[in-house]
């Protein structure tokens, strides 16, 4: 293609140009000439903005990577092999960014192997209904019809799998028969089979399958019910509403108690993501036309509680506070003959605000990201300090796989990590002291936060059980994006404090292993044991009580 004359034009231009042809065009074409010249005006603003660059612009337009070596590495070589055939930064940078032996190791580190095709066998089919297939003329201990000689025995049956489609929520209809006398109007009804006539109109179950779907997978009620009438089982959004509010007692116990284990716990995760409830913001639109101040942002924090190896709490909170007001009020439940415990987060201060002593540990992978956002510009540097990291992580996964306690990770760490962390401080001080790297560049701001938060940032080469980075808490909080962009908004702050309830309890039993329909089936059924010793119906030892109440 011939490379065309770059022309500008204003965006008054564009509009009279669309003026002119909206009556000439036909409304498809007229359509596409106007995404067209909307398209080319954004590029050109966002061209324009100084602090734009073509990786920005490039992850803006057609979406961000992942953040691998692999792939950070290769996208600063495609940047670098662009600009130099441009010619815009021809003889700056060196021929080669990245060593084949480099790119060679980043692929061996990288390559997972496949995990299988992705079909489940019949094991997998705990909840499927089993029906036993028996020979209708055959059965073991008969001669063999074949031969007439040999004896046929039980062997391994094969098995043939059938799926079917059903509502979410399914309904039974009892029609009872009634009788009616003609002289006294007395009126006979069929009875109800055993255990309907006292059994409520919307079983348990209901209540834990719409918590899952709407709190667990992000499916707004208005699209449950579109989908339950599609199926010709009806069920309005208002009444699955108030199902799972009604519901709610039990769980909203639990969510109590699990706040008081977290804070016990040893090391704690917490960060922010942004959430909406109407509610709030009518507040804020109210308080800010009468001129009196208000917070500005409305938050859904995630707090991940480590008990130990096998048992993590997974908590969300809703509303005007930051990550470290809602840490705050889990601390303040903290025993006080306990040490202080670790906390990670990234080095935001709404992360840290609040009265509270901990032992602060920043996340690592936020320090890799700064580097990972200057990788094109700084090739050669921030090649360096990426592959460094990665060997820090590559040490990590090594104590992962290998099992090794707090203390033996502590120290693996201290032997393989902490020369290669104290090398990159000093190579990244000389880069200063030597006036090679400029501190308000890039690549410097990125090198500053690094150096400035270096203590906490390190805490894994000085403290048994440190994590490297808030990977945990951050994808925890995925759950709520998750359930932000379909259910876009909380109508009231009662609203988000039942959804910060039921998610609490769904992704603690995610983390813990636990059948979430299965623990808020069993909350329901075995609510009065349930109030009676909250502590022991926690999502991972609620099992050890369902057979002693059982043969009770």
């Amino acid at each position: 293609m011939k490379q065309p004359e770059l022309v500008t034009a204003t965006q008054a231009e564009l509009d009279a140009i669309l003026a002119l042809t909206k009556a000439v065009l036909p409304e498809q074409q007229y359509k596409l000439l106007e995404g067209v010249l909307r398209t080319f005006a954004f590029v050109m603003l966002r061209l324009q903005d100084a602090r734009a660059s073509v990786g920005r612009l490039r992850r803006m337009l057609f979406g961000a990577r992942t953040e691998s070596l692999r792939n950070v590495i290769e996208d600063a070589q495609v940047v670098h092999d662009g600009e130099q055939a441009d010619g815009a930064v021809a003889g700056q940078l060196p021929e080669s960014t990245v060593s084949e032996q480099a790119m060679a190791g980043v692929a061996a580190s990288e390559r997972k192997k496949a995990k299988g095709h992705g079909r489940n066998g019949v094991k997998a089919l705990r909840g499927a209904t089993i029906v036993e297939c028996c020979h209708e003329r055959l059965h073991g201990g008969q001669r063999c019809p074949e031969c007439g000689v040999g004896r046929i025995y039980d062997c391994p049956p094969s098995t043939v799998v059938r799926f079917s489609g059903q509502a979410p929520l399914a309904a039974t209809v009892y029609r009872r028969q009634r009788l009616r006398c003609r002289l006294c109007d007395a009126v006979y009804a069929a009875a109800l089979p055993e255990g309907v006539s006292q059994a409520p109109k919307y079983d348990a179950s209901c209540a834990s399958m719409l918590a899952l779907l709407r709190y667990g997978s992000g499916m707004p009620f208005y699209r449950l019910q579109g989908l339950q009438a599609s199926l010709h089982v009806p069920l309005s959004d208002a009444t699955q509403w108030d199902i799972v509010e009604q519901a709610a007692s039990v769980p909203r116990q639990i969510y109590r108690e699990l706040i008081r284990q977290a804070a016990q716990a040893p090391l704690l995760h917490n960060d922010d993501t942004p959430a909406r409830v109407l509610a709030l913001m009518k507040q804020r639109q109210q308080a800010e036309a009468a001129g009196q101040p208000t917070p500005k942002a409305i938050n859904t924090s995630g707090i991940v509680a480590l008990l130990d190896d096998q048992h993590q709490v997974v908590l969300f909170f809703t509303g005007h506070a930051h990550a470290g007001q809602n840490l705050e009020k889990v601390l303040a439940q903290r025993a006080q003959e306990l040490a202080a415990p670790m906390h990670m987060c990234d080095a935001l201060a709404a992360n840290m605000a609040g009265d509270f002593i901990t032992v602060l540990c920043h996340c690592l992978a936020h320090g890799r990201r700064k580097v990972i956002e200057v990788l094109e510009h700084f090739p050669e540097q921030g090649r360096h300090i990426l592959q460094v990291l990665a060997q820090v992580y590559a040490a990590d996964e090594q104590c992962r796989q290998q099992q090794l306690s707090a203390p033996q990770r502590l120290a693996y760490h201290q032997m393989h990590s902490g020369p290669l962390m104290q090398d990159l401080k000093t190579w990244m001080n000389q880069r200063f002291e030597q006036r090679e790297v400029e501190p308000n560049s890039g690549l410097g701001q990125a090198m500053n936060y690094l150096l400035k938060h270096w203590e906490p940032l390190t805490l894994f080469l000085r403290r048994a059980g440190a994590p490297l980075d808030n990977s945990i808490c951050e994808r925890a909080l995925k759950r709520a994006i998750l359930h932000r962009k379909n259910s876009l908004f909380f109508k009231t702050l009662e609203g988000a404090h039942i959804g910060d309830i039921y998610m609490s309890l769904i992704y603690t039993c995610v983390a813990c292993k636990a059948n979430a329909f299965e623990y808020l089936q069993a909350l329901q059924l075995n609510a009065q044991r349930v109030s009676a010793n909250v502590a022991q119906w926690l999502p991972w030892n609620y099992r050890e009580q369902l057979p002693v109440h059982a043969a009770a």
